[in-house]
C-alpha cells in the first residue's frame, strides 16, 4: 500500500492550479495537496515557527509569484538545512533561458515549461506525479 503524499503547490493563477489537482487526481496517487498562492504563503508554510512535522513529498513552483519570485523561494528552501533536499520541480511559462539557469542554478530538480494545451498539461501532471510521487528515490529528510 502507497503512503499518502504530500505535495505543495505553489502557483497564483487559480486555472492552472485547477488543472493541477484534476490531473493529479486522476493520477490515483494518494496526496495531500496544500496550496500557496504566492511566494510568503510558501516560505511561511515551510518555515514559520518549524511547525510542520512532516515536509512535502514534493514542490510545484511557478516563477511568476507575487510579493516573493519563485526563485527566492527555491533560494531559501535551498538554503535551509532541513529543507534543501526537497524535490522540488519548477513549473512555469518561462521560456527565458536565464530563468531555467538560475533555477538549476539554485538547485531545482527539474525545469518544466508549462503546456498551453490542456490535455498535454493534465498529461505532463500526471507524468510528473507518477514519477516524483511513486518512481522516484528520495534522500532521506531528517528532522
Amino acid at each position: 500500500m502507497l503512503q499518502k503524499s504530500t505535495l505543495l503547490i505553489v502557483e497564483d493563477n487559480p486555472d492552472d492550479v485547477e488543472l493541477t489537482l484534476l490531473a493529479f487526481e486522476q493520477t490515483g496517487l494518494k496526496k495531500n495537496v496544500v496550496i500557496a498562492r504566492d511566494g510568503v504563503e510558501a516560505i511561511n508554510y515551510l518555515f514559520a515557527d518549524n511547525r510542520l512535522e512532516t515536509l512535502p513529498d514534493l514542490i510545484l513552483l511557478d516563477l511568476q509569484l507575487p510579493r516573493i519570485s519563485g526563485l527566492e523561494v527555491l533560494r531559501q528552501i535551498r538554503a535551509n538545512d532541513r529543507t534543501k533536499l526537497l524535490p522540488i520541480v519548477i513549473l512555469t511559462t518561462s521560456l527565458e533561458e536565464s530563468d531555467r539557469l538560475q533555477g538549476y542554478g539554485l538547485g531545482c530538480n527539474s525545469y518544466i515549461r508549462k503546456p498551453v494545451d490542456y490535455d498535454q498539461f493534465v498529461n505532463a501532471m500526471k507524468q510528473i506525479g507518477r514519477y516524483w510521487l511513486v518512481l522516484n528515490n528520495p534522500p532521506p529528510i531528517t528532522p
